[in-house]
């Protein structure tokens, strides 16, 4: 169903790709946009080990695209150091495919956004993260990513230098 990475020295294992999407803060989320259009759109997110979460607005071009076709993609890029002198970048990412789906369960939909809040900032305290919480409560939206195929890749450099140790 996936296509096999055709450059498969520069293959990150799993645990490589889990940390690239543990470390990253941010990525793009593709779906099928309008018109049959690609629609990427840059997203927080948060990991939980197993599936992956978003926060966005109630309506939308991404929420309208996900409810017509729920099949995406996700990118994460842990590093891009260009080498000028070298015509090249070192890189390294990781990139999901999945299905995406609102949350509509309230349990559910609270947990994905505690998830998100304790990730990007893990020393405020309960209290005050509730609060925040439900200031934004009735215009959010959660989104769940079920994990289908995951693969990462690093530059050929990288992988000489055993740099998916990183």
């Amino acid at each position: 169903m996936f296509r096999p990475m055709r450059r498969s020295a520069q293959a990150l294992d799993g645990g490589a790709c889990v940390e690239i999407l543990e470390r990253g803060t941010s990525g793009v989320l593709a779906v099928a946009g309008d018109g049959g259009w690609p629609y990427a759109v840059p997203l927080s997110y948060a990991f939980d080990g197993e599936k992956l979460y978003f926060h966005c607005a109630r309506e939308g071009h991404k929420l309208d695209a996900i409810r017509r076709e729920a099949r995406a993609s996700f990118c994460v890029v842990d590093r891009d150091d260009v080498k000028p002198a070298e015509y090249t970048s070192y890189f390294r990412s990781v990139i999901i495919f999945g299905r995406v789906r609102v949350l509509e369960d309230e349990a559910q939909k609270r947990a994905a956004i505690e998830l998100l809040a304790r990730r990007y900032f893990p020393e405020d305290s309960a209290e005050n993260r509730r609060r925040a919480i439900e200031r934004e409560w009735a215009g959010l939206c959660m989104l769940e990513m079920d994990i289908e195929h995951m693969s990462g890749k690093e530059a050929k450099e990288l992988a000489r230098e055993g740099g998916s140790k990183q």
